[in-house]
């Protein structure tokens, strides 16, 4: 092993492909595999979200407001402008480190006192805890985690009428939205209608917002700020156990340097795989014709028409040599990337739809993990079981037991 150069993927996704960065598969959906080109799509104004449940919410009344996930255009760049303030460097540092502080301590007060815990567990009170910070979840009945766990689904499936597993899929989920909504939801926004605070619902109630409407945003706000982020602290985990010389590394570095860490596993490790957008003009692109022509230029341009879906391959492109550098499948924090790439590659989007919490999940990675590798003896005995949701190409990691074995 070189110096800097530490371990490869532990979660299964392939080689970073066949070399070919944009291609038409024979389902008529084009994928884009490089970095440069798939950082295009996600910033091209010629394209609409596509994936995520978004057929579903295409569904609903026309007076009734989208979700931002499901959003384009103006206005959607006027309302991540006006809500942007909530996810400075600044306010993730002043106002979510103390929540972030005190919940990890608590949990870690478990592991302490029991000499055991599960990860899975402890991350997911963690992620729910700072997210709710954020949202403004902070009069939720008992059971919020419970409730969360049911409303997520194991896969993004269709509902409708013509078939008994879309009939089974409307009723769990319209019975989820309904846990959720009387139990978190409800309660915070009476208490905002009567005073309002310094978050997410209470500037979405001064937009006019109804009840309803602010629980497709919690609910997509949750997706993203909690079930990513117990995701990404259970894979950061997994590579520091095994790996003694990146965990000394990490344990010794100061909290910038822990974050170089954070960031490059992010990169070999995307929580989300892959995104979907549907183009609604032609859409140029730098890439390769060789699905049409084996001798074609590889550099040639490729022009995707309008009305196309396209996949964008993310664990692939955060593997692109030409823009990540050397040995791309090997974990090296602080690698030299190309102009304009970011240390993460693009494990939180890019473009007007690019994550606005990684901030606060790379600092919540963090303080919790500094924490559970500064317990003494702390060590894992039972790695995490690999699972994933196709819809969307993510991990879930369940399992993963650790204890302490110094307890003096």
């Amino acid at each position: 092993m070189d110096e800097d150069h530490y371990g490869e993927r532990r979660v299964g996704r392939g080689t970073g492909g066949d070399g070919c960065p944009v291609r038409r598969g024979p389902d008529g959906v084009w994928q884009v595999s490089g970095y440069e080109e798939a950082r295009a799509v996600l910033r091209a104004t010629a394209t609409v979200q596509a994936g995520l449940g978004v057929e579903t919410v295409e569904k609903l009344p026309s007076r009734f407001r989208r979700p931002v996930l499901y959003r384009d255009g103006p206005e959607h760049r006027e309302d991540r402008r006006q809500t942007a303030r909530f996810f400075t460097p600044r306010r993730v540092d002043e106002h979510y480190r103390e929540v972030m502080v005190e919940v990890a301590e608590t949990q870690l007060d478990t592991v302490r006192e029991t000499g055991r815990g599960h990860l899975a567990d402890l991350s997911f009170h963690l992620a729910i805890e700072v997210a709710s910070a954020v949202i403004g979840l902070t009069e939720s009945r008992p059971g919020i985690r419970g409730r969360l766990e049911r409303f997520f689904p194991e896969k993004f499936g269709t509902p409708g009428l013509t078939s008994l597993h879309g009939i089974r899929w409307l009723v769990r989920q319209n019975s989820n939205w309904l846990r959720v909504y009387w139990g978190d939801v409800r309660p915070a926004v009476r208490a905002r209608r009567r005073r309002r605070r310094d978050d997410l619902i209470s500037h979405l109630l001064d937009e006019g917002c109804s009840s309803g409407e602010i629980l497709g945003e919690c609910l997509t706000f949750a997706a993203a700020g909690m079930v990513t982020t117990r995701e990404f602290v259970n894979v950061a985990a997994w590579h520091l156990f095994g790996d003694p010389a990146l965990l000394a590394r990490y344990r010794a570095a100061d909290e910038p340097g822990r974050i170089a860490v954070l960031q490059e596993i992010l990169r070999l490790e995307p929580v989300i795989g892959r995104l979907r957008r549907r183009t609604t003009a032609p859409l140029r692109l730098p890439g390769d014709g060789q699905d049409a022509d084996p001798d074609a230029d590889p550099d040639a341009e490729v022009t995707v028409p309008a009305g196309e879906l396209v996949d964008i391959l993310l664990h692939r492109a955060n593997l692109d040599a030409r823009t990540v550098g050397e040995r791309p499948e090997r974990l090296c924090p602080g690698r030299p990337m190309a102009a304009g790439a970011g240390a993460p590659g693009l494990s939180f989007g890019d473009g007007a739809h690019k994550c606005p919490g990684a901030t606060i999940a790379l600092l919540e990675t963090d303080v919790f993990l500094s924490r559970l590798f500064a317990l003494p003896g702390i060590r894992m005995v039972t790695p995490p079981r690999v699972g994933f949701k196709d819809g969307i190409d993510s991990y879930e990691l369940r399992g993963c037991t650790v204890v302490l074995t110094d307890r003096t």
